[in-house]
């Protein structure tokens, strides 16, 4: 294998003589899911953390792999490492994006929704709740409540010493915790939601919609100056809904919804003549939509294509 290419999915495996992979990339492989989740919970971007996998490769391969203790930790610093200096770059993007910025939405397979904890910390709601620490307690917050790394992994991994990391943390999860939903709400709640929301979008029916609408419900959408999005976002239920109306009533093409998991909860893809035009994702409290969110930048949208595989 060359020092400069890296194992990706969907293609065949370097493999060493006798068939095997080389020792290098049999560890990274079988840790390259769990090494992208942290970096996409750390990013928000799936283009960006494909971006970290391949640095954190060409890293890995020039360690000596008997003087490494704990392979996972070790990757995982890697990764960290490479998503805070990618973070940075991308907040510096952000300044100029334009329109409101949103997660780039991932289309995930059933079992992730499985793992609460898993599904809740790279929702959409969560990531962007995530946006609004820094770098660094973004980075120990997500090692430490997501992927439970100990205090010391995680001081290594950021370059601070274990009783600062400690001090980051707590600080964190209060943060986090004044912003996120009250409660996790269950799959079955938030599909039940949604499935309104699509009948009251389909049938145009403004009352249904607002009755589905939180009376203070955020509706954010992405174009990224690519594609037409609200500049800002729009607050209140007769608003929202006078808002979806009228942006359904323009279309002048053939347009389907197609129920899907988006970052391991309902969600769905909008088809205008069979092309996706965005996915919808919500954030949900007491049965009501609270958050609406909207990402049509085709430039986030190849993910949606395929399921993504996400681990802990």
């Amino acid at each position: 294998m060359s020092e400069h290419s890296e194992p990706t999915r969907g293609t065949a495996e370097p493999l060493a003589d006798g068939g095997r992979m080389d020792p290098a990339t049999e560890v990274f492989v079988a840790h390259r899911n769990l090494l992208f989740t942290v970096a996409y919970e750390m990013l928000g971007s799936a283009a960006d953390a494909e971006d970290v996998l391949q640095e954190t490769w060409l890293r890995w391969v020039g360690v000596d792999l008997e003087s490494v203790r704990d392979q996972r930790a070790y990757l995982v610093r890697i990764a960290t490492r490479q998503a805070l200096s990618r973070l940075r770059t991308l907040g510096r993007r952000k300044e100029s994006y334009v329109g409101p910025w949103l997660p780039e939405p991932l289309l995930t397979a059933p079992d992730v929704a499985e793992d609460v904890a898993l599904a809740d910390s790279v929702s959409m709601a969560m990531l962007l709740v995530l946006e609004t620490l820094g770098p660094t307690e973004r980075a120990v917050f997500v090692l430490r409540e997501v992927f439970a790394l100990g205090y010391d992994e995680i001081a290594e991994a950021v370059d601070k010493s274990p009783a600062a990391v400690r001090q980051i943390a707590h600080r964190a999860r209060a943060h986090v915790a004044a912003r996120r939903p009250r409660d996790v709400v269950s799959p079955a709640e938030t599909r039940a939601a949604l499935q309104a929301f699509q009948r009251a979008v389909e049938t145009g029916d403004l009352q249904n919609l607002v009755d589905i609408l939180a009376p203070d419900v955020v509706a954010l959408s992405d174009g990224g100056g690519l594609k037409r999005a609200v500049p800002r976002p729009i607050v209140g239920a007769d608003k929202v809904a006078r808002l979806l109306a009228a942006g359904l009533s323009s279309v002048d093409a053939e347009a389907s919804v197609e129920p899907v998991q988006v970052n391991g909860c309902p969600g769905l893809i909008l088809r205008l003549d069979g092309e996706i035009d965005g996915v919808v994702a919500v954030r949900v409290e007491d049965g009501l939509i609270t958050g609406l969110y909207f990402v049509r930048n085709p430039e986030k949208l190849s993910r949606v294509e395929r399921e993504t595989t996400l681990s802990r």
